[in-house]
């Protein structure tokens, strides 16, 4: 492969910052990116931000079809003399923000769960994650990069600074492992910090699932919309017309104690948690 420097000197283009860009400069840590993902010749792989195609090519000589999401045309119009160059013919580049792509649609034609990787944008790699949980059902895994702050919410768990909102709802979708550190120096330009490489694999059956999930998100995102309340005052802020009293008891329904915080309840706690929801708050008042 021509290198991202060569490649973006000859059409006098630069990263930008608006999307992001921090291309991997390294065809190793790429190999090892895509040997780790363990693909195989019938997978379906969704790329999210192709980019220079690091990642494209050398999983497009593994698999059956690349779906190449990149928002950048300019960059997409590289890519795609980059795979004729490298006699590459089983990529599909989609010229869109990932955020507006029907990952479901893409499922279904193909008949089969796709598989997800992606170098993420640090500014909408929360967005992103979110869109990912949210066509669960389309997915099997997915190995991404993202910044290491970013990475450490994911997998965090309990007491940790870095447990939140995301740490909840995809440990509850998915389990959730470090496959690789990438350090600055292998991307252009570098970035501040390290980045690490996540796998994602979604749960084929949630144990003991929740009775509604958009509830169970809602109450996890009141519950830490204000880290510093307590429970009792923080779950007053959801929107399910609930006073203090009905709080009160819901928690105790729960089996939890009204005087704890957000970052102190395990993901089992939660599902606890938005069940007691459940049952208390009438059906017409969830909607």
């Amino acid at each position: 492969m021509t290198s991202p420097r060569t490649l973006l000197a000859s059409r006098a283009l630069h990263p930008k910052k608006q999307f992001g860009q921090n291309f991997l400069v390294d065809p190793s840590t790429a190999r090892m990116i895509v040997d780790r993902s363990n693909l195989s010749p019938e997978d379906i792989i969704l790329e999210i931000g192709s980019g220079l195609g690091a990642l494209t090519i050398p999983a497009a000589r593994q698999v059956k079809c690349v779906y190449a999401v990149e928002k950048d045309h300019e960059i997409a119009e590289v890519l795609q003399t980059e795979l004729a160059n490298n006699d590459i013919n089983n990529v599909i580049i989609i010229n869109k923000d990932i955020l507006t792509v029907d990952i479901n649609e893409i499922s279904e034609k193909e008949k089969q769960k796709l598989i997800v990787l992606g170098n993420l944008p640090y500014n909408i790699s929360s967005q992103i994650l979110v869109a990912l949980l949210n066509a669960k059902q389309s997915i099997d895994r997915a190995s991404l990069m993202f910044q290491r702050e970013v990475a450490r919410r994911l997998a965090a768990g309990p007491g940790s600074r870095d447990y939140g909102r995301l740490s909840v709802m995809l440990q509850y979708s998915a389990d959730v492992k470090k496959l690789a550190t990438v350090g600055p120096h292998l991307f252009l330009p570098k970035p501040k910090v390290a980045s690490e490489v996540v796998e994602i694999r979604f749960k084929k059956e949630i144990e003991k699932p929740v009775a509604d999930e958009s509830l169970l998100s809602a109450v996890v995102k009141a519950a830490f919309s204000t880290r510093r309340k307590t429970l009792k005052n923080a779950l007053q802020n959801i929107d399910l017309n609930v006073d203090d009293k009905s709080v009160r008891k819901i928690l105790g329904n729960s089996g939890i104690d009204p005087a704890r915080r957000a970052e102190s309840l395990s993901v089992a706690e939660f599902k606890d948690l938005a069940n007691a929801f459940y049952d208390f708050v009438p059906a017409a008042e969830r909607q």
